[in-house]
């Protein structure tokens, strides 16, 4: 008699990744990943007028770039509390946005509502990718877009998400999320249904003080390894934190102290086919 492994709990795994993102305060890191959305909406040649959807929007980084250009915006996240830092970023601006509560693996959208559905380094952290991909494809019109942007396994924060790992596990079962920033992943994920027509492997540069200050600023917003932090003993704390800043001296091309850490992505722009 053979045995196989029990599915993962992606309901329990998101329960605990949303208590992650409720933690710190992301928004002081994603608020300085801004150019990244930027740069997705044009490749996307977003147009005055379009429906444009952010998925796992966070404090709405693509929703907020899309507005800019008169786009009708909407971002889904269900961390509250990045939904209420959005609604203010818009509110600020004076832009149109309208933010939703919402799973990723279960937008509260109908089907073929938007021209544009679109993620910056957002729904690749979904545990059940496939069901995450579906979703995408369901809610954009036949001849839309899909707009993602995914950090590669191999660069700077791919290579950071190992090293957490290193601390604390993922669940058994759960694919990492840096899977997004591959073409082949896509191609696996979406297959015939987006047809890819750019894929651009590109480069965000992180600037801190230090290595030691980005592990500082990490530690203390990025609500997953703020939480994973507050669990350490004040040795390991510090065994953690040298971790962390030992990633960004590996990418780290700066020479006057500061950090200037090269982080690659994969900027991936499809057209859903009818």
């Amino acid at each position: 008699m053979t045995t196989t492994d029990a599915p993962p709990d992606f309901d329990a795994v998101k329960a605990k990744q949303r208590a992650g993102w409720e933690t710190g305060d992301y928004p002081r890191v994603g608020n300085t990943l801004t150019i990244m959305a930027e740069e997705l909406v044009e490749a996307a040649d977003v147009r005055a007028g379009e429906r444009v959807l952010d998925v796992a929007c966070g404090q709405g980084n693509v929703a907020l770039a899309a507005a800019r250009r008169f786009a009708e915006a909407t971002g889904v996240d269900y961390a509250r509390n990045l939904l209420d830092q959005g609604r203010r970023r818009a509110e600020v601006e004076h832009l149109a946005v309208t933010f939703l509560e919402g799973d990723a693996e279960r937008l509260p959208v109908p089907d073929a509502s938007f021209e544009l559905t679109a993620s910056t380094v957002g729904v690749m952290f979904a545990p059940d990718h496939q069901r995450a991909a579906d979703e995408l494809v369901r809610v954009t019109a036949p001849g839309g877009r899909i707009a993602l942007a995914s950090w590669t396994p191999t660069g700077m924060i791919g290579q950071l998400f190992k090293t957490v790992g290193s601390w604390a596990p993922p669940p058994a079962g759960v694919r990492p999320p840096a899977l997004w920033g591959t073409p082949e992943h896509l191609a696996e994920l979406f297959g015939d249904r987006v047809e890819w027509t750019h894929l651009e492997r590109r480069a965000f540069t992180f600037r801190y003080h230090s290595p030691a200050h980005f592990s500082e600023w990490f530690r203390e917003f990025y609500g997953p390894i703020t939480r994973i932090a507050g669990t350490l003993s004040a040795d390991d704390l510090t065994r953690f934190a040298d971790d962390l800043a030992d990633v960004a001296r590996q990418f780290n091309r700066a020479d006057d102290g500061t950090l200037a850490g090269t982080a690659e992505y994969l900027q991936a722009v499809g057209v859903r086919r009818g």
